[in-house]
């Protein structure tokens, strides 16, 4: 026998002693009743298996250049594009409900746009002000910054387009500087959302070598080439310039296994945390994430999600209050460590 070999026998699984399954019950009506537990609010607090709370919530928030500007959206109610001093006002009116995470998308004028998206690494960019400014204010509040050219580039692309080709070690090149000056700027998560092969170990690389080794990665690794993402593009100016689709770098909404590919890639390249977006046509993927990997996994409950819940709301056919909150309680339910959605306020005013 090999000097490495286990011998597996009854009872055994790989030489480990096999897990115990607990005996089920013989549960039967009437002397099992489920309804008790249900009967009175306190009851089916205290048997609640999963919970909501402010701590959950990450609130995106979409930045545009000027002072005391306020530009609503027009597919996403409630949500507007907002100068810094305005989204900084915002921020902490959020605070003070509970909210203590902050995703920044930045909206790019037109003239600042190029076919290779040089604002992006911009040291003195939208962004990079925006972090400067609110993190020398709030400290306190947490920082995500989002990595991907889309608002930056002529084409809507989030990498470098080449003859109809999207090209992957040279838009990562691009990503890396962009990383760093936000880390700098004082994001202290950096949120790769472009999709590209390999840019995980090489942003990580990047802060580590340039004194930003305390700055996090939340991957988004499993981002669908969705259909629901159309209100965001709306908002940061994206969608009436993209050129094609994003089909060849997004993931093909058809497929599960390949999910577990990406994260598995993700988390060995340095990801201290993983993104599924969109949200809850895909809470299957969050639950097969979390089982299999147990890291920090967040759920992006997309614009399109949330235009529809106000969409339905606006003509009276449901709640928009109690499906939002029921929305949130199934990413929850899914595995989710903590959510980014439009919703948040709503969601933290209800809560408290």
């Amino acid at each position: 026998m090999a000097a490495y070999e286990k011998k597996t026998t009854a009872g055994q699984h790989n030489g480990l002693p096999a897990p115990v399954q607990a005996p089920q019950p013989a549960a039967t009506y009437p002397r099992t009743r489920l309804r008790r537990t249900r009967s009175s609010e306190w009851l089916r607090d205290i048997c609640a298996e999963n919970r909501l709370s402010t701590d959950d919530l990450i609130y995106p928030l979409f930045i545009t250049e000027g002072t005391n500007v306020n530009q609503p959206v027009a597919s996403m109610p409630g949500i507007s594009r907002q100068s810094i001093d305005l989204t900084l006002e915002d921020i902490k009116a959020s605070l003070d409900l509970g909210i203590k995470a902050f995703a920044l998308f930045p909206v790019v004028a037109p003239e600042k746009k190029s076919p290779n998206g040089e604002e992006s690494y911009n040291p003195d960019n939208l962004i990079c002000q925006a972090l400067q400014t609110i993190k020398r204010a709030v400290p306190d509040a947490g920082l995500i910054a989002d990595v991907a050219l889309d608002p930056y580039t002529t084409h809507g692309h989030d990498g470098l387009l080449e003859n109809g080709e999207i090209l992957n070690e040279e838009t990562v090149e691009i990503l890396c500087r962009q990383a760093l000056i936000q880390a700098q700027a004082g994001a202290d998560v950096i949120a790769p959302s472009d999709m590209m092969d390999g840019r995980i170990a090489q942003i990580r690389d990047t802060l580590e070598t340039r004194g930003c080794k305390n700055t996090l990665i939340l991957s988004y690794a499993a981002k669908y080439a969705s259909a629901f993402y159309g209100p965001f593009r709306d908002a940061v100016g994206s969608g009436d310039i993209l050129q094609g689709d994003k089909k060849t770098y997004q993931m093909n909404p058809a497929n599960s296994d390949e999910a577990l590919r990406e994260v598995a890639l993700d988390i060995a390249e340095g990801a201290d945390m993983i993104m599924v977006k969109p949200g809850m046509p895909y809470l299957d993927i969050i639950r097969r994430v979390k089982d299999r990997f147990a890291l920090p996994t967040f759920a992006y409950q997309v614009s399109g999600e949330y235009a529809m819940l106000h969409a339905a709301a606006q003509n009276g056919w449901l709640n928009y209050e109690s499906c939002m909150l029921e929305s949130l309680l199934a990413f929850k339910r899914a595995g989710c460590d903590a959510i980014l959605t439009y919703a948040a306020k709503d969601a933290a005013r209800t809560l408290s």
